[in-house]
């Protein structure tokens, strides 16, 4: 098995050692599972539990107050399970597992999400705003009223700090989702997971639960994205790093050459990792992505 993480994109966090134990951790936790997918979502779990990243607990809070969760789960079969908009789900890469693995269906969103993985075992209900993220929020005058109202509150707070889909402390610059990608030398699984980004509008979401965009994985690898989560969308960045495996790339040059495509087209920020069957590779354009690499014979 050989599983990689990532914590985000984005500023330099604040206390770099702390999240990279953590994403050791969490590599150490996917390495010893038995399939790919489970590994990535052993993997994600430990990530989406910890604060210092922007997944489940402490994940960044919408313009209505409220923390809601995203993921999305592909396997190199094509099989996928994608949530989004979920209030109270710590584990939405387990949520999203169950649309893979239980629906018919490859994306459920919102109450409908939360009720499905309530269903299927998955604990909600959990607080996932955090008394640093509170105070953050209280002290930009949250807005009341209509979605216009709410957009003129975001309009110079969207994405300005925080958190976000990528990675550093809490105080970092906007971007903290988590991904993996993992494989057994036979097949391969993808996932990325998010608290989304700091004072979007109550509903948003990015690009960590579309397929192609947030994640995605083939017979020739897979790869997770992390960063910008509009802007990763209208390119489609982990398809094209995948595709770029299928043209003959290894994973570090795949994922060089997708972000610096996604860089010339949007001029935004972003990272992603990719795992092929020889290795592993990420490359981003922001001040830091902290990764974690573990294998087992």
């Amino acid at each position: 098995m050989r599983v990689i993480l990532h914590g985000g994109a984005g500023g330099a966090p604040d206390e770099p050692e702390p999240r990279q134990a953590v994403l050791d951790e969490a590599a150490e936790a996917g390495v010893g599972a038995a399939t790919p997918l489970d590994a990535v979502e052993a993997g994600i779990r430990v990530l989406e539990s910890s604060p210092r990243f922007n997944a489940g607990v402490g994940g960044a809070v919408q313009s209505d107050g409220i923390v809601r969760t995203d993921a999305g789960v592909m396997t190199a079969d094509r099989a996928v399970g994608a949530v989004c908009s979920m209030p109270g789900v710590e584990h939405a890469v387990s949520a999203a597992r169950v649309v893979m693995e239980e629906t018919p269906h490859v994306f459920v969103s919102g109450e409908h999400a939360v009720e499905l993985a309530a269903d299927f075992g998955v604990e909600t209900g959990v607080d996932l705003l955090t008394d640093e993220k509170r105070e953050r929020y209280e002290a930009e005058a949250p807005p009341e009223g209509t979605p216009s109202e709410h957009l003129e509150w975001l309009e110079t707070r969207f994405g300005s700090g925080g958190d976000n889909e990528s990675g550093g402390d809490a105080a970092a610059p906007d971007h903290d989702t988590v991904g993996a990608v993992a494989t057994d030398g036979e097949t391969f699984a993808a996932a990325t997971s998010t608290g989304g980004r700091s004072f979007a509008l109550a509903g948003r979401v990015g690009d960590v639960p579309q397929v192609g965009s947030g994640f995605f994985c083939t017979d020739a690898g897979g790869a997770s994205a992390t960063g910008a989560g509009e802007d990763i969308t209208r390119v489609t960045l982990t398809r094209r790093a995948v595709d770029l495996l299928d043209e003959g790339l290894d994973a570090e040059a795949a994922a060089d050459r997708a972000m610096a495509e996604f860089e010339d087209v949007t001029g935004s920020d972003a990272g992603v990792i990719v795992c092929d069957a020889d290795g592993v590779g990420g490359a981003f354009n922001t001040e830091a992505m902290q990764t974690s690499v573990a294998t087992r014979e």
